[in-house]
């Protein structure tokens, strides 16, 4: 294929602004899908997590036929924390859409993907998607956006962006929102004639930067990126270079794949410009240049913003290991982190303090919290610690300095003091407040990312579950000094076995429980929360003592409060440092770290003694 029949785009938005859904519509108006073929509501959604969290995890590419045109299309996850995702990914297009819900506007994570496609120098085409809802307010965004490309620092050509109003779930896009409504034929138009062709080196020798890695039960290995010159074929001898071009590994490509719709098929030849996937590597990665074998220098890849938050992963030694799921050990789990860490470039993980334990450093709870739910369905018992912020050191003042978010709070305007309030205490700083339409506000804080361990929770219970709030990593500041953490203690189970209705009905004065009757319990198991602030050992075990001699209406029916089921990014945020969450494929447990009470009263003495 020649390159001027080609075009390479990314569609980059906030979360649940439509992007998957815009994918859709391109791939059944453009033929490559069938209208009357079966696929799934957001046919690139496939992963089982993304289908019922109803956000995109991983970008994935596919390519659409259009006239005379072949156009790669990658799809970006919209949430913060797979930030990662898109800015690998960037590298491989050379426009972008940028998507804007007609109703919110340009969101934080709009923010973040155009500061990191105008970077790059990229020129945008916004599309102001559910232009058909009735709170639309489509000039007015138009308005937005251009001001946040003004604040960007964008360039006069990618200030001078087109704009198509669109929904892309009804099927159309018009220059005007007034439009005829009919199909989507002028944003493949102004595809073809604004996105450049790429930039092609035909005649040279191979090369490509891998920018996503998967692993496929008979092919091995895949690595997929864009060429960045020359042709490759099946059985070329290519070699891998590291990011300092060391050698990694040479060898024969087994199988060439190129994206058609939504299946890889496989090709005899690709050229510069084109996305692909090669297989036959058994140690190449992302970020590393696959290569002719005269070619002794790698590609450039762009730098990934560090990881700032952490999180220990330990095997699960609680008295339940090894009932619900069979992957159990410290090997077990470093070989999987680290094949995790190989494909997902956010992710970092090192040794913890004791032997058997890994320190996960990533991007936020969500990400973290993905790859936990990931390997529980793969079997995996875990212990989960604390979640902690990675800090850093001041080279000249030789301050601690820790992680600052911008936080954006949408929330009826009653709760507004609720919200200042609640964030006050965690040490955020109110920058700015605006109204946002349908007597909503709209809150801008700079907020420490440790205050916000597990403040989404306590802002929907502050604002009877109207507040929307979005988060993104804004840059490293001065340590803001001690926030205060959980007020209450937690009740702990003093002996094994199996819950007991009757005890439960006589703890519910003591305070909400975590679990409910006939449930497996451990001694310093985690079940329930104490009123007061210190924690409290109680006994869930206890039975009714049965005698011979009953009277009318002495025996009361024990009717229990349903319990509180914590998720696991609940259960994560709501631990102190005692405590673990201990994670299987069937069951979510809150416990303490050392399950002995003398012994965490021995720990508790010696780290009195120490402080």
């Amino acid at each position: 294929m020649r390159p001027m029949d080609l075009r390479n785009i990314a569609i980059i938005a906030h979360v649940d602004h439509g992007k998957t859904t815009l994918v859709d519509s391109l791939l059944f108006q453009s033929g490559t899908l069938r209208v009357n073929q079966r696929v799934a509501e957001r046919a690139l959604d496939s992963n089982d997590l993304e289908r019922e969290r109803g956000i995109t995890i991983l970008s994935k590419c596919t390519s659409v036929a259009w006239a005379d045109l072949r156009i790669n299309i990658v799809d970006t996850p919209g949430h913060a924390d797979f930030g990662a995702e898109v800015e690998r990914i960037l590298s491989m297009v050379d426009g972008v859409l940028v998507l804007v819900d007609a109703a919110e506007g340009p969101m934080p994570q709009t923010k973040f993907v155009v500061s990191k496609a105008l970077g790059l120098g990229l020129r945008p085409i916004v599309v102001v998607n559910k232009a058909d809802r009735h709170d639309a307010r489509p000039f007015e965004v138009h308005e937005e956006v251009f001001d946040l490309f003004s604040a960007l620092g964008a360039n006069e050509e990618q200030l001078d962006f087109p704009i198509l109003f669109a929904s892309a779930k009804e099927g159309w896009a018009d220059p005007e929102p007034d439009g005829p409504r009919k199909d989507l034929t002028p944003l493949f138009e102004l595809i073809t004639n604004h996105v450049p062709m790429p930039d092609a080196k035909s005649h040279a020798h191979f090369a490509m930067l891998v920018t996503t890695l998967e692993a496929d039960p008979f092919l091995g290995r895949i690595l997929t990126g864009r060429i960045h010159s020359g042709t490759i074929r099946p059985n070329m001898t290519v070699r891998a270079l590291s990011r300092d071009g060391t050698v990694i590994e040479e060898t024969r490509v087994t199988k060439l794949l190129a994206f058609r719709g939504l299946k890889r098929s496989t090709i005899e030849a690709a050229s510069a410009g084109d996305i692909v996937a090669l297989a036959g590597f058994e140690k190449a990665s992302v970020a590393d240049t696959l290569a002719d074998t005269s070619i002794t220098e790698a590609i450039a890849a762009p730098p990934i913003d560090p990881p700032t938050l952490a999180v220990s992963f330990l095997p699960n030694d609680s008295p339940l290991s090894g009932t619900e799921g069979n992957r159990l050990t410290s090997r077990e789990i470093r070989s999987r982190l680290m094949r995790e860490a190989e494909s997902n470039i956010a992710i970092r993980v090192s040794e913890g303090e004791s032997k058997d334990s890994f320190e996960v450093a990533g991007r936020g709870e969500l990400q973290l919290g993905v790859l936990i739910e990931t390997m529980r369905r793969e079997g995996f018992e875990l212990c989960i610690g604390r979640p902690r912020v990675l800090q850093l050191t001041d080279p000249d003042t030789g301050k601690i300095l820790e992680p600052i978010e911008e936080v954006q709070i949408d929330v009826d305007e009653e709760f507004t003091g609720a919200v200042v309030e609640g964030l006050s205490t965690r040490r955020g700083e109110l920058m700015d407040i605006c109204p946002s339409g349908g007597g909503r506000t709209r809150l801008l804080f700079h907020a420490p990312s440790r205050g916000l361990i597990g403040y989404n929770g306590e802002l929907l219970t502050a604002t009877r579950g109207s507040a929307v709030m979005n988060r993104l990593f804004f840059d490293y500041a001065p340590h803001r000094g001690e926030i205060a953490g959980r007020r209450n203690g937690v009740l702990i189970s003093n002996g094994e076995g199996k819950s007991v209705a009757f005890a439960l009905w006589n703890l519910e004065d003591r305070g909400p429980m975590f679990i409910g009757s006939g449930e497996p319990v451990y001694t310093g198991m985690v079940i329930g929360e104490h009123t007061r602030g210190n924690d409290l050992i109680v006994n869930p075990l206890k039975t009714k003592q049965l005698t011979n001699i009953r009277a009318a209406g002495s025996d009361e029916a024990v009717r229990l409060t349903p319990p509180i089921r914590l998720s696991l990014e609940q259960a994560i945020a709501y631990i102190e440092n005692d405590e673990l969450v201990e994670v299987t494929p069937e069951s979510i447990r809150l416990r303490k770290r050392l399950l002995d009470e003398h012994a965490r009263k021995r720990a508790s003495r010696a780290e009195t003694t120490a402080g």
